[in-house]
């Protein structure tokens, strides 16, 4: 869970119930994931025991629900990333023999406008500063999800939080990250002919 959802140096931020906002944010995916990095994961932090932190491993479980999506990805619904596992997790990613690209997905708390709001932004996230933890930055890019008021009694908000949204909120970052997989398919394969014709 992440707190500085009014503190980041330029942001792509849509509401989340926005007209074509699938469509936009794949845009903003495409902007900062390096889709052709050999080594990208997907950590997606968070609880299933709390509604409004449960945002991180649902859109996790989404992930690994799509066949075409073909990205490791860490924290789930059955297996979190949570702040029990996240120090010793991304030691692990950091011996793997190609250094990870990390995209780090997370509930965040903000003002009463902001709720809906997804960011994206480069750069780490800092997991658990909402309810005074501290834990280590995490992520070459961010993606945060806005679930709740921020400033009082974090674990109880977060505890109070509509599942519904941290559901549907997941369900389209996933199928934003998907659709951006796609895009960014359809442009290397466009390119590849381009460049047969042109031979």
């Amino acid at each position: 869970m992440n707190s500085q959802a009014t503190t980041i140096q330029h942001p792509s931020t849509i509401y989340y119930k926005e007209t074509g906002v699938v469509w936009r944010l794949s845009n903003y995916f495409l902007d900062h994931i390096p889709f052709d990095h050999p080594n990208l994961v997907f950590c997606c932090i968070g609880t299933d025991r709390s509604t409004g932190d449960a945002l991180g491993p649902m859109t996790g479980s989404f992930l690994t629900q799509l066949v075409s999506f073909p990205f490791q990805i860490v924290g789930t619904l059955d297996n979190p990333l949570h702040a029990l596992n996240l120090e010793e997790i991304t030691e692990e990613l950091k011996k793997l023999p190609t250094s990870p690209y990390i995209i780090a997905i997370d509930a965040c708390l903000g003002n009463a406008n902001n709720i809906g709001q997804i960011i994206v932004h480069p750069g780490p996230l800092f997991p658990g500063k909402a309810v005074k933890k501290e834990l280590p930055p995490i992520g070459e890019v961010s993606i945060k999800a806005v679930v709740n008021i921020g400033g009082f009694m974090e674990y109880n908000v977060l505890q109070s939080t509509r599942l519904n949204l941290t559901f549907e909120m997941g369900k389209v970052i996933s199928r934003s990250l998907l659709l951006a997989w796609h895009r960014y398919n359809l442009k290397v394969v466009n390119k590849s002919n381009s460049n047969t014709n042109d031979d």
